[in-house]
């Protein structure tokens, strides 16, 4: 085997001839892609992002920029929040990489890909650009093969792209480092840092220097928003002295400043547009929300789990890195990020109309009816974050949510369990065949 897999792994090992290597790994790119068995098998990383191409049948000698995206939307995503941060720090922790001499050059895109921003030499920018690597150009996997940003965001993880280890043939004169960024909160992806380059510059420190430089863009992010918190609390004392009933203080992303006669809580969701005046919030039923500088008062007006407002909740699962369920309804619409256990979860009750039992469950998810406990933990904390839409005994929908999920959803049961209806016990013989629901892996791929 080429290499061998941890969370930073580089592309060639220290003092390694980055020539040689690199014909090495063009004989093992053309076997692989003739369908002949390669004279050495890439690193897991490259040989997992082939196998989802080859899969998709995108063609190695087509991948290139089709379209790209308007200037009004490049200067949108740059304005979301944290972006600009994340620029700031990856021009300041890679600065020494872009000098104007040298064959690199730095690129910061969202989390779908589209690249932002592009900084080095006049000389690397023309080249970038011949390539197809500019402001607004997608570079996701499927749309340009294997390379640092996407498949990063497809990894999840920090990865160094060499030579022929690109999926794109057009792609094989250049190497290419990039992590992900997440927001340290969610820990949701936002961006990509990516350092790419002339093949003959690789280096197997780029990589960790990169992943460095996500994690300090990281840590700024979370500077940034204890700032924000510290000073949404300030401004809300008075007021919270003066509340005579049940008050939480949140900023515009609904992160929880302070509270007043509540439990503690850590966030709530808001709608997407948010005014003065009465929601619906899932957490907390009917509110009355009043704006505060950089933030909103928030009154709870009623038993968040006193009727639900007829509503439609939308279910979308395909991006691992951004897993959402989205409400909507005459009082607002919002959505909450997921977590793949609390989304599988979700998927299966979609499944089950009439409600599933928490052995159901437990079934479902690991495989064994037994695992109760787990499941109703889970639960318990999934139906505070979604008062009035879950239900209970059985565990379902509530009957006046419509439940609508987004194309090809996929969800992942066990070996050896058919819908949890099949296996009655721990010793229940394996099932030969899956339902519908089942024939694919959990999580979904990426879109």
């Amino acid at each position: 085997m080429i290499g061998e897999t941890n969370r930073l792994e580089p592309a060639l090992a220290s003092g390694e001839d980055p020539a040689q290597y690199a014909r090495v790994l063009e004989s093992v790119y053309e076997a692989t892609m003739s369908g002949r068995k390669p004279p050495a098998r890439p690193r897991s990383v490259i040989a997992n992002s082939w196998s989802r191409l080859r899969a998709l049948g995108l063609d190695p000698d087509r991948c290139s920029i089709t379209e790209t995206g308007r200037e009004s939307e490049i200067e949108e995503g740059r304005r979301a929040a944290g972006m600009a941060e994340i620029f700031d720090e990856a021009v300041h922790g890679l600065a020494p990489l872009v000098g104007p001499d040298d064959a690199n050059l730095i690129v910061v895109a969202d989390r779908y890909g589209r690249i932002l921003w592009r900084h080095g030499s006049s000389r690397m920018l023309d080249r970038a650009e011949r390539l197809g690597m500019i402001e607004g150009a997608s570079w996701t996997e499927e749309a340009v093969g294997t390379n640092g940003i996407g498949t990063s965001l497809a990894s999840g993880s920090a990865v160094q792209v060499f030579s022929a280890e690109h999926y794109s043939r057009s792609q094989h004169p250049w190497t290419c480092s990039g992590a992900t960024v997440r927001d340290p909160r969610s820990r949701r992806a936002i961006a990509v840092v990516n350092v790419a380059g002339a093949a003959d510059t690789v280096h197997p420190s780029t990589l960790a220097l990169v992943d460095s430089v996500a994690r300090l863009a990281e840590s700024a992010l979370r500077e940034k928003h204890r700032i924000g918190l510290d000073q949404l609390r300030m401004i809300s004392v008075s007021t919270l002295a003066r509340a005579s009933q049940p008050t939480v203080v949140v900023d515009r992303s609904g992160w929880v400043a302070a509270v007043d006669s509540m439990a503690p809580i850590y966030r709530i969701a808001l709608p997407k547009v948010m005014s003065s005046g009465e929601h619906w919030l899932p957490s907390l039923g009917l509110c009355m929300c009043e704006p505060l500088p950089g933030g909103w008062l928030v009154r709870p007006q009623m038993d968040p789990a006193s009727g639900t407002v007829c509503a439609e909740v939308e279910l979308d699962v395909q991006d691992p890195n951004a897993m959402e369920l989205r409400y909507s309804s005459a009082m607002g619409s919002w959505s909450i990020d997921l977590s793949p256990r609390h989304s599988q979860i979700l998927v299966a009750l979609t499944h089950a109309p009439e409600g599933l039992t928490a052995s159901q469950l437990a079934s479902q998810l690991f495989g064994d009816p037994r695992k109760t406990v787990t499941v109703r933990a889970e639960m318990s904390r999934l139906r505070k974050r979604l008062a009035g839409i879950l239900l209970a005994q059985p565990y379902r929908f509530d009957p006046a949510v419509r439940v609508k999920t987004a194309p090809a959803v996929r969800l992942y049961y066990p070996r050896g369990v058919n819908n949890g209806a099949q296996q009655s016990g721990a010793n229940a013989a394996p099932a030969r065949t899956r339902s519908r629901s089942a024939r694919t892996r959990w999580p979904p791929a990426p879109r």
